[in-house]
């Protein structure tokens, strides 16, 4: 499996390294322009090019043209005058649901389309350029992020806890480490799950064609993943889309999403992994529209994190958190239960 490294470093010439990948040993010879536009977010083959006109593309700690063919175990980095934009974080004023606070830590409810921390496409309006405005000394991360703890996707709303101390942030990253927090997501999936509740378990990696979606490995694969976990339970059936509790045990990127749509419950709506067409139901242009419709109620995938709980880290006491589910999915849901009612 390719691996990305995306620390911050500098070379003595006061490069700085945006990116670097170790090729797998499985990759066959493939041009340098066509490889890292696989695995760069939001690069063009142009932007590519031009990077390595200038000499800014590094091959084992040598400069090449961009019809260079990399081999297994090639290591390639990304060199450029400027820092990663995602650390040049410029603290912006932008409004923060805080639902507690106290001299340790916070929890936010985050609202749906804000981004967690700036990376390739997003580098302001994000929830830490808001952080950073609000709060003064913000322990980083080991991925130098302040106080982020865990992250939920753009377009996923709800709680998240922030870390304000160097021991908060430890102890708090030890609990979701050791899976010992306690963390559930409301999902309106497409179709009508067979049980009410289960647990899927799956490793889930970087999908190997398409480069913004995560996948499930199984099989001889099942390394390229990581252990993932997620429990479910059905809140709510409404004959073509289905509410469903989520617990994580595990924390991996799109972990929900990539789940449900793995055991045939995409998320509805969920653009990214296909959940934006209508994925079941009938051939009627009445249903079509009122399909329609739920869309632009609910623009993004249905998708809510309602409880967060966990261990203080100064007093020991268990916290717990909900949140209510915002408004754009709740009508949405509303619509689907009315819908249901009525075509029975």
């Amino acid at each position: 499996m390719t691996t990305e490294d995306t620390s911050f470093q500098t070379n003595d010439d006061e490069l700085f390294e945006h990116h670097a990948f170790t090729v797998d040993k499985g990759q066959t010879p493939l041009r340098i322009d066509k490889y890292l536009m696989n695995r760069i977010e939001n690069a063009t083959r142009n932007k590519i090019q031009a990077a390595a006109k200038d000499g800014s593309i590094y091959v084992n700690d040598t400069p090449v043209k961009q019809n260079y063919k990399v081999k297994p175990y090639d290591t390639i980095r990304v060199l450029l005058e400027h820092p990663p934009y995602e650390y040049l974080l410029t603290p912006e004023d932008i409004p923060l649901d805080i639902v507690y606070e106290d001299d340790q830590l916070l929890v936010v409810n985050k609202p749906a389309g804000m981004v967690v921390h700036p990376g390739h496409g997003n580098y302001s309006g994000t929830l830490i350029n808001a952080l950073v405005f609000h709060f003064e000394n913000l322990p980083n991360n080991s991925s130098e992020r302040p106080g982020l703890v865990h992250r939920i996707d753009k377009d996923t709303s709800g709680l998240l806890v922030v870390a304000k101390t160097e021991s908060a942030m430890t102890n708090l990253s030890k609990q979701f480490f050791n899976k010992t927090s306690d963390r559930e997501y409301v999902a309106l999936v497409w179709g009508n799950l067979t049980e009410d509740s289960g647990t899927i378990e799956g490793h889930i990696g970087r999908h190997p064609k398409n480069r913004l979606q995560n996948t499930v490995f199984e099989g001889d694969d099942v390394e390229k993943g990581k252990p993932a976990v997620t429990h479910y339970k059905v809140l709510e059936r409404f004959g073509y889309v289905t509410l469903v509790s989520c617990k994580l045990e595990t924390g991996r990127t799109h972990q929900i999403r990539v789940h449900m749509k793995h055991i045939g419950h995409t998320l509805f709506n969920d653009e990214r992994y296909g959940g934006e067409r209508i994925l079941k139901g009938t051939t009627f242009s009445k249903y079509k529209q009122f399909v329609e419709n739920c869309f632009k109620i609910l623009p993004r995938q249905a998708l809510h994190a309602r409880t967060l709980g966990f261990e203080h880290p100064k007093t020991g006491k268990w916290m717990s958190f909900e949140s209510k589910i915002p408004e754009d999915m709740q009508t949405c849901v509303e619509k689907w239960r009315h819908y249901a009612k009525h075509t029975q």
